[in-house]
């Protein structure tokens, strides 16, 4: 009875129907998108089958892309930065193919760490940014945090006697960031505290660093060098190192933008 009912339906009777279904079952992507892609495919002479499947194909897509909003959202980063947008000109130590090779995240899946170093202003934070975004699009679950707030962090959560809930927090995390590190100096406490970040983490989580000292200069951060040599023996076994070098990167590339707009 009903299938013979609504056989009959007319289009508007029809349209209402559509509409207050995909409220029931929460399917916003076609209720939004069934009356431009209803007349595509009466124009194109779509199947039922091919019909179907596009709109199913877009609701999908689209609850994709808002899973990747919600983790770009819940990483914590501090601006937007895109793999796309790095100037490859502005720093020509960075080699384009090995970044283009970590953007598909296979030292995430195989919880291989990931070091970026080099002075200020060299894409450090950059590439950071933006190879953790290209995780969470990915569907790795990515946090980042500046390495003096994760040192405050845990000096408080140890005050407080949650230290093993706040390590467990980040190491639920896919892929920890960790920038800054090296800007200051950490006294004791502080340094063990971060290594049981490092080392507590489960072994196929990463952890991503950017510091602007060298590992030769960590031994100023981390004060016992013993410490200091467990914390970079973490960081560089089985993982990447990129070197940013010493030139500003941002100063080439406002210029290399100058001599563009003045060539154009």
């Amino acid at each position: 009875m009903n299938a013979q009912r609504n056989r009959g339906l007319t289009e508007e009777a029809a349209t209402t129907a559509i509409d207050q279904a995909c409220r029931m079952l929460r399917l916003p992507t076609i209720r939004g998108q069934f009356p431009d892609l209803a007349e595509a495919a009466s124009r194109e002479q779509m199947s039922y089958r091919g019909f179907l499947a596009e709109l199913l194909l877009s609701e999908c897509d689209d609850r994709a892309r808002r899973r990747s909003e919600r983790r770009i959202k819940a990483a914590g980063f501090p601006r937007e930065k895109s793999l796309r947008a790095f100037d490859y000109d502005a720093n020509p130590n960075i080699d384009a193919a090995t970044i283009n090779t970590l953007a598909t995240c296979e030292w995430v899946r195989k919880g291989h760490p990931l070091c970026l170093i080099g002075d200020s202003g060299t894409g450090k934070s950059h590439l950071l940014i933006a190879l953790g975004t290209e995780a969470a699009m990915k569907g790795y679950r990515v946090k980042y945090v500046l390495a003096t707030k994760l040192v405050n962090e845990l000096v408080e959560a140890a005050d407080e006697k949650v230290l093993a809930k706040t390590i467990a927090r980040y190491g639920r995390v896919d892929l920890l960031c960790i920038d800054e590190l090296g800007y200051m100096e950490l006294d004791r406490r502080g340094a063990e505290l971060l290594f049981q970040v490092l080392t507590e983490r489960e072994e196929k989580n990463s952890v991503a660093i950017a510091s602007n000292e060298s590992f030769g200069g960590w031994t100023k951060t981390f004060t016992d060098p013993r410490l200091c040599a467990a914390i970079v023996d973490r960081i560089t076994f089985g993982g990447n190192i990129i070197e940013t070098g010493t030139d500003s990167y941002r100063l080439a590339q406002t210029n290399a933008q100058a001599e563009r707009a003045d060539a154009g």
